[in-house]
């Protein structure tokens, strides 16, 4: 086990990160049912490497909110600034997307808006009220921000009974400040905060399952990775996802090392063992990748 950060530049993509990318099939229909109702998906806002697979079975975490986000993560390729206003009749668009593709279980996450009051808040609540009244029955799972820890923002979203509470912690607590610097308002990520939210939601008595995620690879040491892990199983955390993270482009933080398929799978049983329910782990596991398995494996 190696527990030193590494600063050497890490080697060629290894045939395991290697994936094909297909236009075929129903990729082409959930793009066109995209442009056609002018939303975004983080899928593509953030380059994901799955976005291939998941538009080609019909699937997509919807963005909401805008395409410009108000904080300056440097591991993240959604662009950084001053948003748009709010649009709207943003909720009953994805309500609508969601009918047409026939989905059962949608993912909604969104920038971070320190702009707004409630950083959104109510727009989250929106969003999962007209998913509901469009679908009978739909799952909802929310990736949320962080809502600089305010509890009136997080109840607005809570008051909507989304299914899944999802909140990453992203990375160690010492990559924190140089990975998650101060964006456009001033504000700044913080790992207590970050742990505070999630721990908030685990303990209200009528909650839903509470989520997070951690990219690895960024620097981080598995005594590091190790204490992440214990500080959000103490959260309450009970679904868990773990990830390579990968660079979008050479101007964002850089790739220490590609962490084997083997090491995850290491990861995702000590992750058990420590208590959390649920742990998908794997180099193309991200936050909402096969969101519905991963909620379905109780």
């Amino acid at each position: 086990m190696n527990c030193n950060e590494s600063s050497r530049k890490p080697a060629r993509l290894p045939s395991w990160l290697k994936k094909r990318f297909s236009c075929a099939g129903e990729y082409n229909k959930v793009t066109g049912l995209l442009d056609d109702l002018h939303l975004c998906t983080v899928c593509s806002a953030a380059h994901c490497p799955n976005r291939s697979e998941c538009y080609g079975k019909g699937t997509a975490t919807f963005m909401i909110m805008g395409e410009i986000c108000t904080r300056g993560c440097r591991f993240c390729a959604v662009p950084k600034g001053i948003p748009a206003p709010l649009r709207e009749d943003e909720p009953q668009a994805i309500a609508q997307a969601s009918e047409r593709m026939g989905l059962k279980y949608v993912v909604i996450t969104s920038v971070t808006r320190d702009d707004l009051p409630d950083g959104g808040a109510e727009h989250f609540a929106r969003t999962i009220t007209a998913l509901r009244e469009k679908t009978t029955g739909v799952r909802v799972e929310v990736l949320t921000p962080d809502f600089l820890g305010s509890r009136s923002a997080i109840d607005a979203v809570l008051a909507a009974n989304p299914d899944v509470f999802d909140h990453n912690l992203e990375t160690v607590e010492r990559l924190y400040e140089p990975i998650r610097p101060a964006g456009v308002k001033g504000h700044r990520p913080s790992y207590s905060r970050s742990l505070d939210v999630l721990s908030y939601v685990a303990g209200k008595q009528s909650r839903p399952r509470v989520k997070s995620g951690l990219m690895l690879g960024a620097g981080e040491t598995d005594d590091e990775t190790n204490q992440a892990l214990r500080d959000l199983r103490k959260a309450g955390v009970e679904i868990l996802t773990l990830g390579q993270y990968l660079a979008p482009s050479a101007n964002h933080w850089p790739v220490d090392r590609y962490v084997e398929p083997a090491r995850f799978e290491q990861w995702r049983e000590l992750a058990l063992k420590m208590g959390f329910s649920t742990v998908f782990a794997g180099p193309f596991v991200r936050s909402s990748y096969r969101a519905q398995e991963v909620f379905e494996q109780k």
